[in-house]
Parts: structure tokens; C-alpha cells; sequence
């Protein structure tokens, strides 16, 4: 089977793997994308990539901020040197396909999916999406990259699905796409659920527009921002955001969401999206209180074996 995706030409051109630093770390109280969780202060991000990599991934593209670009980018270099190709792309307030009538108080850009537009130049090749503070599991790579290189269709994309009941924090709520699929294992709509937690019975809930709550199964199936696009999101993405700029440019906080832009994609019936549910180990860090957790579990995943104490030394 190998040799014949490689005649096909299906392996010949390697995704690459953007990665979504440009958070504020608000919650968490500093910028949790460059916090030191391993050994030698390995960030979440570092165990992406080495995952990334191993799973045959052939460049990491950094969407960050333009305030903190110089130590990241120097951070980055000397700890991964020469190992992948790296491109740092600054997710700018002001990086638009128009000018809207913008809030002046506004200082937050626009959103996830405005923050992989931003990449437009420097992809041109079928990539994967993740959050610079999940871990996201060794399978759940190698399940993206095997999509993103076998996958014919320019209009087939693909999400990664944990269940819900395994991405919950002890220490505040979250937020998550729920995702929703049809019969054929495509997603029929996914919807952003903001401020999810755990009630004091233990259902799991999040609140509504009308004041109510919205109970939701623990076995929810929940987008975790890691997602297999092709080329042809940018175009998607850049007419969207003109509309999304010309109707909400104008608000202090409005976002711009990856689930917005996939579900009315989805409706439109311009892409299928393939659903891929995984068995990949999920955790990620929301408030500092998370932190000896996640340190915790890489300390475990280093004693069974699956990194080594040191990843670019050993």
C-alpha cells in the first residue's frame, strides 16, 4: 500500500503543521505558549512538533503576536535548530482583505479562523491546525497526517474528535466546538459552546444566550482545533471574513471562529468534512492551576517510553 501512494504521488508533497500561538494567556495569567512543562522545560508546543515530525509532518508554521515574536522565534531556533522547516507569522489587528468601521478601543485581532488567514503566503500545501497550549497524542498525528496525505478531494476536510468528558478543566470552564455527524461519518454541523463545566450534580453543561443551560453527554463528540485543511481554506476564509468584517467589524470583541466558518461551509455544501474519532490521549492547560497536571502526565508519558527525558537531545 505504501509503494503505491508513493507512485500515486499521494506522499510526495508533506503537509505542514500550523500551529496557533498568538493567545493572550488571559485566563492563565502569562503566555502559558512558551511555559516550560517537561524535564527541561519543554513547552506543550515542542511535544506537538516532535509528534508532528515523527508523523512525517515537513514544516510548522507559528501564528503569534507581534510583541513577543523576537523571543519566540529565538526560542524556537535554537531549541529545534535545523530539525523542521519553521515560518513565524505575526497575526496582526490590522492584517485584513478590508477595512472595516473598527472599534477604537479594539486591540484583540479577530478570531481562530482570521489567525490561520493570516498564514495565506507561506502555505500552499494541504495542513493541519492545532492550539500551541493542547497535547494532542502521538496517534492523533499520525491519523491527521495519513488524511492529509491520502485524501484526493481539495473539498474534503477533516476533524480530529475527542469526547467531551476528556477535555474538561478541574479549575474553570471551557470552551469547545460540538461537533455533529450525519450517516456517512461527515460533519453535519459543529457548534461553538462557550464557558462548558461541570455543574455540582456532575452533568456537564454550558450556558445559553437566554439565561438557561444547555446539558451535553459526556460522550459529546468536541472539536479540539485540530483540523486537516487543504489550500483552498484560505480563498474560503477570505471571502467569509469580508462578510464577517462588513456585518461585526465594528464590535469591541467579535471573533471570527474556525466551527463558524466550517459549519457554514458545510451548509453551503461547498466542503465534506471527514470526522476522525480518536483514542489519542488529550489534556491542555487553561488556568495555571492546570499545570502540575499536565506536568504530571508528560512525566508518565516519558516513563512509558513514549518521549525520550530530553526531546532534541537524545
Amino acid at each position: 500500500m505504501q509503494i503505491k501512494k508513493i507512485i500515486m504521488g499521494q506522499k510526495s508533497q508533506k503537509p505542514t503543521l500550523l500551529v496557533l500561538a498568538a493567545g493572550m494567556g488571559s485566563r492563565y495569567g502569562k503566555l502559558k505558549q512558551m511555559d516550560g512543562f517537561g524535564p527541561n522545560n519543554e513547552t506543550i508546543i515542542e511535544y506537538s512538533i516532535y509528534d508532528a515530525m515523527h508523523a512525517g509532518f515537513g514544516k510548522v508554521v507559528f501564528i503569534i503576536r507581534d510583541w513577543f515574536r523576537d523571543d519566540f522565534e529565538k526560542y524556537f531556533r535554537e531549541r529545534l535548530g535545523n530539525k523542521i522547516e519553521m515560518e513565524f507569522v505575526n497575526q496582526s489587528l490590522f492584517d485584513l482583505p478590508i477595512r472595516p468601521n473598527m472599534h477604537p478601543d479594539r486591540e484583540k485581532p479577530w478570531g481562530t479562523s482570521h489567525a490561520i488567514w493570516v498564514a495565506r503566503n507561506v502555505i500552499n500545501e494541504p495542513f493541519g491546525v492545532i492550539n500551541a497550549d493542547d497535547y494532542y497524542g502521538v496517534e492523533a498525528f499520525s491519523q491527521l497526517y495519513d488524511f492529509l496525505t491520502d485524501s484526493q478531494s481539495d473539498d474534503e476536510y477533516a476533524v480530529i474528535a475527542y469526547y467531551l468528558k476528556n477535555t474538561l478543566s478541574d479549575h474553570g470552564t471551557v470552551n469547545r466546538g460540538v461537533c455533529y455527524k450525519n450517516d456517512l461519518g461527515h460533519l453535519a454541523q459543529v457548534i461553538e459552546c462557550t464557558k462548558i463545566g461541570k455543574e455540582s450534580d456532575g452533568k456537564i453543561s454550558y450556558p445559553k444566550e437566554d439565561g438557561t443551560s444547555q446539558i451535553l453527554d459526556e460522550n459529546t463528540l468536541v472539536s479540539m482545533n485540530m483540523w486537516g485543511f487543504k489550500p483552498n481554506y484560505f480563498q474560503f476564509a477570505e471571502n467569509m471574513l469580508i462578510e464577517f468584517l462588513t456585518q461585526q467589524g465594528h464590535e469591541l470583541t467579535s471573533e471570527f471562529y474556525i466551527p463558524s466558518l466550517i459549519d457554514t461551509l458545510i451548509n453551503e455544501d461547498k466542503i465534506k468534512v471527514k470526522v476522525i474519532d480518536t483514542d489519542s490521549e488529550w489534556f491542555g492547560v487553561t488556568y495555571q492551576n492546570d499545570k502540575p497536571m499536565v506536568e504530571k502526565r508528560i512525566e508518565q508519558l516519558i516513563q512509558d517510553a513514549t518521549y525520550p527525558a530530553n526531546l532534541w537531545t537524545e
